[in-house]
């Protein structure tokens, strides 16, 4: 903790304070929730980034930490661990010393003396939550994880423990919002915002198409983002063999799905992850942006980031019917049931854009900027950890140095 001229710790600087994250997701995973907000808090907090560990050690040989900045403000701390380390006592103690490890090679300043701990994970909520001396904690719950394919067995468990410490809760869904304001009193629904001058590219002449789908005949129906279970494959399948002259493009890394398994035809193409940076030179060549979810436990509660940045495109957009994305978007995005639906759908907007409707998506997403969700968020952070501050800024007073 830093000291003033008198001796003593100046309360002043008891504001100035790091934010220590728990995500299940990578840094360099696609570019999503954590890392838009993260980026923006940076620029008043620095910020540790704790991955989930990676299994890749031989078993018996040392842990290791491995230390990145890959945005200013920003150290991801890597937690390299034996394969058969699994999530019990041990665990817990390793990436506790590994986590105090980082905190003093980032702590120059004393920011990390008391940090805010903020959680997208609830399984880290075992151990880090009572680990480290913190001046509140932030649960921003992005999904319902404990729906998802390979969920951890004690995640619900865990989470019932990060509710209970927790000083203030975000969701990213409405739907979500609904079922854990139930289980805390200080909740918040924050849904996704968007970086419009980024996705607007896509309506610009000068936008370059990719090379890899550059030959592609027209109509293009596209989708980027991950390609897990929360996809529609039978959907997808269906709508390709109907309309063979039309192309899919599908952007994506395949997580814990058989790529094997994915539905195969000429005019289907699964072509990887694509970097944040240009997605809008994708999208420019889709004439239709569509969200393929199959409606299931695992989309029950989400909110999907790609709605707000398909509508900046400028391109009409089509949905299966997500609870969230009928609230929210009923407006701006058609709604489609079955592959019928969606091709008749599709045809309409192929022939005649409602440019209205499309119009109406630009404004929205014009209007639902990350900064003024995190300002917002900050306000909310700040009242809910007042009286934390204030406790520990008398026991900075009343400390001798």
């Amino acid at each position: 903790m830093r000291k003033g001229s008198a001796g003593a710790i100046n309360p002043v600087f008891l504001l100035d304070y790091g934010i220590i994250a728990f995500s299940h997701l990578r840094w360099n995973f696609v570019w999503q929730r954590p890392q838009q907000f993260l980026s923006r808090f940076a620029k008043a907090h620095p910020i540790l980034f704790v991955e989930e560990p990676e299994y890749v050690l031989e078993p018996g040989a040392a842990p290791q930490l491995t230390l990145e900045q890959p945005v200013e403000n920003i150290t991801v701390a890597k937690f390299i661990v034996p394969r058969d380390l699994g999530r019990g006592p041990q665990f817990e103690e390793i990436a506790q010393a590994l986590t105090e490890e980082a905190i003093e090679a980032v702590n120059t300043g004393g920011e990390f003396d008391s940090p805010l701990l903020w959680f997208y994970n609830p399984m880290d909520a075992s151990w880090a939550s009572f680990a480290f001396n913190r001046r509140g904690v932030v649960y921003d719950c992005m999904d319902e994880l404990s729906q998802f394919k390979f969920a951890p067995d004690n995640l619900i468990e865990n989470e019932k423990l990060l509710l209970a410490q927790a000083d203030i809760v975000f969701t990213g869904g409405y739907e979500l919002w609904t079922r854990k304001s139930k289980q805390h009193s200080n909740t918040h629904f924050f849904g996704c915002g968007v970086e419009y001058d980024h996705f607007a590219k896509a309506q610009e002449e000068g936008t370059a198409i990719p090379e890899d789908i550059s030959s592609l005949k027209h109509p293009i129906i596209g989708w980027f983002g991950v390609i897990d279970e929360r996809v529609d494959y039978d959907l997808i399948k269906q709508v390709a063999k109907a309309k063979p002259e039309w192309n899919f493009v599908m952007a994506g890394p395949v997580v814990k799905v058989d790529p094997n398994s994915l539905p195969k035809a000429p005019n289907i193409h699964w072509i990887g992850k694509k970097e944040y940076a240009v997605l809008p030179n994708y999208c420019k060549a889709f004439d239709i942006c569509m969200m393929w979810f199959a409606i299931n436990e695992a989309t029950e509660f989400i909110n999907p980031t790609k709605a707000l940045e398909y509508l900046a495109t400028g391109k009409p957009v089509i949905s299966t019917p997500v609870k969230d994305v009928i609230k929210q978007y009923t407006d701006y995005v058609e709604i489609v049931k079955s592959p019928k639906e969606f091709i008749v759908c599709a045809e309409n907007a192929l022939s005649a854009r409602d440019e209205n409707r499309i119009q109406r998506g630009i404004e929205k997403a014009r209007q639902s900027s990350w900064e003024s969700t995190v300002a917002r968020m900050q306000e909310l952070i700040d009242e809910a950890i007042a009286s934390n501050d204030l406790d520990q800024t008398a026991s900075a007073v009343a400390t001798p140095a």
